[in-house]
């Protein structure tokens, strides 16, 4: 079975994200649903209790009979079963109680297994998608985007998510040079927790370490510096705690994560073909997904790679907007897959 098949031009697409899952409705052009890939069961039975917002607000304070769940890991799936009750939620959210169930376009990283692909396509079947598809991350984030990316130009695009970094290189439809790693928006989160335990002796959750990052987290010095009240237990005393951090130590904590994905841009440049490789001198970088929104990160990847480096519109609803668009191209994004075998 191919990487796309052929199938009804109508239905939702999914950004089945690490940290959140989002759904586009190609009828209505709209993101009709935007939850955390959170999961609440019961530890002992697997029964699901609750999903999405909900289950987000249980995560620390659920007792030893509940667990909070992410079924995915890194933009792939670690939990075969929850995944599955998590896809059949929301599609029943978005859809209600119908017999007419949608087509389904599901983004995966650049780097997944075969067996990933069949467990993503298994999953959206098992939740009653009448068929389903899959589209690369950074394929969808570049049609989300507005690039043309079937005109015979190289457009680059950095997509970064809640669990990896896709980089890619694309023309004529096609992804001529690509990477994954698995640095991305969560290991910023659990950088600021490693730092803040090591540095101030106090354990924060990885909730608050996100508000840092969106409220304070920044790639390059600011010309004023800013500063938030952070609370969590003292590891000494055990008792709780409120502490200051400035955006300097965020961006410290983080620097090291912020380098990895600088060096991958920068490697996949190194593999661009030189005809592509003035394309993109032309017509710069783009970045998408949740972690560009890092303060002045398309700057930082500017100054390393002397290119013009722009963040899109809404890089948060970009991979999931061309997944929804992708619908209108199953036949195009067949005899693709057909040449890059």
């Amino acid at each position: 079975m191919g990487l796309f098949k052929f199938g009804s031009r109508r239905g939702i697409g999914i950004d089945l994200g690490t940290a959140n899952t989002l759904v586009y409705n190609k009828k209505t052009q709209e993101i009709v649903l935007n939850e955390p890939s959170v999961v609440a069961v019961e530890r002992e039975t697997r029964k699901v209790l609750a999903v999405g917002n909900e289950a987000k607000a249980m995560i620390g304070k659920t007792p030893d009979s509940i667990v909070a769940i992410k079924p995915l890991s890194e933009g792939v799936i670690a939990d075969y079963d929850v995944t599955e009750a998590m896809i059949k939620y929301f599609i029943k959210k978005v859809f209600g109680n119908t017999m007419f169930m949608p087509d389904v376009m599901i983004c995966v990283p650049i780097d997944v297994t075969g067996v990933e692909k069949r467990a993503v396509l298994e999953a959206a079947l098992a939740a009653g998608a009448k068929r389903a598809y899959l589209i690369e991350e950074a394929r969808a984030a570049a049609l989300g985007a507005g690039l043309d990316i079937s005109a015979p130009t190289g457009n680059m695009i950095v997509d970064i998510g809640g669990g990896s970094t896709d980089v890619a290189v694309i023309s004529f439809g096609g992804t001529v040079v690509s990477k994954t790693i698995r640095i991305a928006s969560n290991n910023f989160d659990n950088d600021i927790v490693r730092y803040v335990k090591k540095t101030h002796n106090l354990l924060i959750g990885d909730r608050t370490a996100e508000q840092i990052k969106i409220k304070i987290g920044t790639a390059i010095p600011l010309e004023e510096e800013e500063s938030i009240v952070v609370k969590g237990r003292d590891l000494v005393m055990g008792l709780p705690k409120s502490v200051t951090i400035t955006s300097e130590e965020v961006r410290e904590a983080i620097n090291d994560s912020l380098m990895q994905i600088v060096s991958c841009v920068k490697e996949v440049l190194e593999k661009t073909p030189p005809e592509l490789a003035s394309d993109i001198v032309d017509r710069g970088i783009v970045m998408a997904g949740g972690g560009s929104l890092i303060r002045n990160f398309p700057k930082l990847i500017a100054q390393h790679t002397q290119l013009h480096v722009r963040l899109s519109e809404e890089p948060l609803m970009n991979v999931v907007r061309g997944a929804g668009l992708a619908m209108d191209q199953l036949d195009v994004l067949k005899k693709i897959e057909k040449a890059e075998r």
